[in-house]
């Protein structure tokens, strides 16, 4: 099937063809006859399936088959997680709606809102926001939500993780009742399904990919290593690979922050991008990184969310997540767009069990190896059971042992004792 097959117009096909996409993805051409329909989608897709367009396309081409109204009110309201992934959709906005007379901006924490009130003065069509700023900006009377005809909650399982489900709802009371609502999800949990009943209206499921499946085309590895020995390891690997670009995951701000540095002084490249970097220096970031002049980005899961990196190559678990979901988001960073990627982890023995927790979710054991030089030495030391048919000694202090103490209490009563 084409894009053609799909009914999008020639503006939009040729927006397409720029960006040199030839057919849609499964995601896509499930999604977009139904947007266009006018129905709400409960949608599953996995990063890189290309999930974005299938929302934004059909939105972009309903706005510019109804006429402009003079102020421009927002018609389209997308809600994401965070700061990287609503500015990614607002480029998407612009890269497929480049021969359309449609407006889009994006408002989020972090920056002034000066300049992002300044463009909602002007008059926009699609608004992209986080929901913290949303709020905000509202609360002040700088933007209405009032003439909003579509909604899309683009990744909801992150926006409940990172506990945006009390404003969630607040914006839900601050838009029409009469609008089509998208939800798109990486995974169905229970959370994700109540959240949908209570705004959806009959809506149409619509799964790209089994839940929590990884995509096929990422090769996935194992090292075991101890833990002391990561960093080394992680290094030689990238020295020796010759990559050129690498997105590494760690658990924590301090540990990418500490891993950062300990790669620059290894002739490597790398920055740290986390929730305590101003959206400046992650901006600055991701972009030194998709230009190359960056060879290691090094972030924490957040961070990452809705990170778009075309063609990246080599994604590292430095660390193994605590929730396995978050494995199949990270390596979903690369093999995207049909192509080809790697996906190493460094697994020690402490992680053993998040791995197997892993393994359980996915239907899949990566290839484990080790690397020699770097084997693993540590082993877990299995506690010893404890004797519970064993007396259990009687309380000690310095007047010697309970029995001996109650004696003396006898004796003495409430008088002090005599030398």
């Amino acid at each position: 099937m084409s894009f053609k097959n799909l009914g999008l117009s020639e503006p939009l096909l040729k927006a397409i063809a720029l960006q040199g996409y030839k057919n849609p993805t499964p995601i896509q051409e499930k999604s977009i006859p139904e947007v266009f329909a006018g129905k709400d989608v409960l949608a599953s897709a996995q990063t890189g399936t290309g999930k974005t367009a299938g929302f934004t396309l059909p939105l972009l081409q309903i706005l510019s088959e109804n006429p402009v109204r003079k102020r421009r009110p927002i018609r389209v309201l997308i809600l994401t997680p965070t700061r990287e992934l609503a500015a990614q959709i607002l480029a998407n906005l612009d890269q497929y709606g480049k021969f359309l007379d449609v407006r889009s901006t994006v408002i989020f924490g972090g920056v002034s809102a000066n300049p992002q009130i300044t463009a909602l003065r002007k008059g926009i069509d699609i608004l992209v926001a986080t929901p913290g700023r949303l709020l905000d900006l509202e609360n002040q009377r700088k933007l209405s939500l009032h003439e909003v005809d579509h909604l899309v909650l683009d990744e909801a399982d992150r926006m409940l993780d990172m506990g945006f489900l009390r404003d969630i709802k607040r914006v839900l009371q601050l838009l029409p009742k009469d609008r089509q609502n998208l939800l798109f999800s990486a995974t169905f949990s229970k959370e994700i399904k109540a959240l949908a009943g209570s705004f959806l209206h009959n809506p149409v499921l619509v799964e790209a990919t089994p839940e929590n499946t990884t995509v096929e085309k990422i090769q996935q590895k194992v090292y075991r290593v101890d833990k002391k020995k990561k960093p080394q390891l992680i290094i030689q690997l990238i020295k020796e690979g010759n990559w050129q670009q690498v997105l590494v995951f760690t658990r924590t701000k301090y540990g990418a922050n500490k891993l950062a540095d300990k790669m620059g002084k290894n002739g490597i490249t790398a920055v740290p991008i986390h929730g305590n970097k101003s959206q400046n220096a992650r901006t600055k970031a991701l972009s030194d990184f998709k230009k190359g002049k960056v060879r290691v980005l090094v972030a924490t899961d957040i961070a990452a969310r809705g990170l778009d990196i075309p063609l990246l190559p080599h994604v590292v678990n430095f660390e193994i997540p605590n929730v396995p979901e978050d494995y199949v988001h990270r390596i979903g960073r690369t093999g995207r767009a049909g192509e080809s990627g790697e996906a190493v982890s460094l697994v020690s023995i402490e992680e053993v069990p998040l791995l197997k927790d892993i393994v359980k979710l996915i239907g899949f054991t990566p290839k484990t190896e080790e690397k020699e030089g770097y084997e693993s030495t540590d082993v877990v030391v299995p506690k010893q059971k404890q004797n519970n048919n064993k007396p259990k000694p009687q309380g000690k202090s310095r007047h010697g042992n309970q029995a001996n103490r109650n004696k003396r209490k006898k004796y003495y009563g409430n008088k002090s004792r005599r030398n």
